[in-house]
Formats: C-alpha cells, structure tokens, sequence
C-alpha cells in the first residue's frame, strides 16, 4: 500500500535541500549537500511509489526503484512531478492480456467426402498444380497421380498447365493428354476395323456402332478433342448413335443411347431435334432428375424462359445434384 510517511520523507527532504542551495552559499560544499539531500529524497519517492504500483511491477522491485529514484534525481522538481503523475497513469491503463505459450483448439470435424483413397477434392487439386511457387518436382507428383482419376476429371485439369511457366510441367501435361487420347484413338482404330468386317444387319454390326459411338463421344466427355477436331468426334458420334438406333430394336428402346443422342444434338447446336431425342427418352423409362436439366437448357437456347422456369421449378421438387441447387435457387427466384 501507498507508504505516506515515505513520501511525506521525500518531500521535506527536497524543499530542504532547495532552501539551503537558496539560502546558503555557493561553495561546492553547498552543492554536495544538496545533490545529497536531493539524491535522498529521490530514493525515498521511489520507495514511496513503489508500494503503488500495479502488482506485476512490484515483483521486479529493485530495477523499478531504482529507475523512479533516477527519474526523479536527474529532473529536479519535474523528475518528482513525473514520477507521481506516472505512477498514478499506469493506474487507469487496462491490464495486460496474459500471454500463454499454448492454445487450446478443437479437433476438425471429419469430411466424409474425402477418405482415403475413395475421394477426390478437384478445387483443391487444381489450385495446387497451377500454384508456380510450388516446387516442381510436388506438383509433377500431383500430375501423376491424376492418372488414377477419371479421365473427364483429370484431362480439364492438365489442360490448364499446359502454359505453365515450367516446361517440366507443360511436357509432363501434354504427355498425359497426348497418352490419354492416344489410347482412345488407338480403340476407335480397332472397332473401326471390326465394324467394318461384321456383315450387314447382324448383332456385330450395330455393337460396332454402338461402340464406335460410346469412343467418338468420349475423346468430347473427356475434353481430349478442342475445335473442329472436337465437332469431328461430336458428328462421327452422331452418326454411330444413328446406326445403332437403325440396326437394332434392342438399341431403339434404349433409352441411354436416345439420351447420348439429345446431347449430341445439342453439343452440335440441333435443340430441336435434341428435345425429341430427350423427349424419347423419357418416355422409353429415363428418370426425370437426368432429363430435365438438358430440357431446360434447350429450353433456355430456344428462348422460352417460362418452360425453363416451370422445369426448374419441378426440379427443385426433388433431390436433385448439389450443383445444380443454385441454378434451381436463381430460377425460382426469378
């Protein structure tokens, strides 16, 4: 606590000490006894404040003292002043926040559409391999291990390293593509062959077509084929899916292939024809939740917004994809 008598000490200490270098003489004598007196009602005032310090200063009591007797010695009648109205500041700061060496955190919920071996985060992916101030040799290690994904997936990813800054990464991306469509090609090369030896109207002939239509539509689906070599594959696809629906009743009343067929169609700005095509579909057996997004995109090329917005109305009746939620979300609002 505040010591009273210390301060009242310190006080008479100092105005004697002024008076008799007022009043006294100017011999060096004169001097040493006030710097004395000075000097020990400085110490006394630092002993005085100290007992009205906050408490963590108080433990660290003699750099303290000895700091509030310096002030007050080398500033006559100032130093005391300051070291009064200080003390009595320090007062109505606020109080430290203590400062712990660890902090407790909770434990991170688990994903369950990321395991082990099962999952597969594409936004994280794609941001790694395209970070250039990663190291090289991390993200070649990435771009390898999109071989064990689905090539739909992997191929728009190595697509976007393609002019990358790294020419390791830009060769490692092109050959992954080029290996890609290389053994697509090579299938399309040996169907084509097949097909073209079965005979006439037999099973051979409209499974060849089928076959050379699922091949043509996956170098599109993968994202392997760009420009006209990607319109090529787009009608080579539509011609195979044309033949398979003719050779065969089996290949008529699938429904899948009526499905390939509305895609393909409209991939090649026919929407139209592409509605009839989903339209058999559905018919043939297909679930609504597949058709009707494609319904309301032909719907939405045609201009006729109304039959989008009822299409996506019904939509939003049923547990329909996550990623189709926000299109549903925006057309219900509109």
């Amino acid at each position: 606590m505040f010591q009273p008598k210390l301060g009242l000490y310190a006080l008479t200490l100092e105005s004697t000490a002024w008076v008799g270098l007022l009043l006294g003489s100017t011999s060096d004598a004169a001097l040493l006894a006030y710097l004395a007196a000075h000097a020990a009602a400085s110490f006394l005032l630092g002993l005085a404040m100290i007992a009205f310090l906050p408490a963590g200063l108080r433990r660290r009591r003699v750099p303290v003292l000895l700091l509030l007797s310096a002030t007050g010695f080398a500033v006559p009648i100032l130093g005391f002043v300051a070291v009064i109205l200080g003390v009595v500041m320090l007062h109505s700061l606020p109080p430290a926040k203590p400062e712990g060496q660890f902090e407790a955190v909770s434990l991170p919920k688990m994903d369950p559409h990321q395991r082990a071996g099962k999952g597969f985060r594409q936004a994280g992916m794609r941001s790694f391999i395209s970070n250039e101030r990663a190291p090289v040799a991390a993200r070649q290690r990435a771009l390898i291990a999109l071989q064990k994904i689905p090539g739909h997936v992997a191929s728009p990813l190595l697509r976007d390293v393609l002019t990358d800054s790294s020419e390791d990464i830009r060769l490692l991306a092109y050959g992954m593509l080029d290996s890609k469509e290389k053994v697509i090609n090579d299938d399309i090369h040996r169907a084509s062959q097949s097909y073209q030896a079965a005979v006439e109207g037999s099973d051979a002939r409209w499974k060849g077509a089928r076959r050379l239509a699922d091949l043509y539509w996956e170098l599109v689906y993968q994202e392997l084929a760009q420009g006209d070599l990607r319109t090529h594959a787009l009608r080579e696809s539509l011609r195979y899916t044309r033949i398979a629906l003719a050779e065969s009743a089996e290949s008529a009343d699938d429904a899948a292939l009526h499905l390939r067929l509305g895609r393909l169609l409209q991939a090649l700005r026919q929407p139209e024809e592409a509605r009839l095509a989903y339209d058999r579909a559905l018919a043939l057996g297909m679930p609504q939740t597949r058709i009707v997004p494609y319904l309301a995109e032909v719907a939405f090329e045609t201009g006729r917004y109304e039959e989008v917005r009822a299409l996506m109305s019904d939509l939003g009746n049923w547990q329909s994809l996550p990623r189709l939620k926000p299109v549903i979300a925006y057309w219900s609002r509109a």
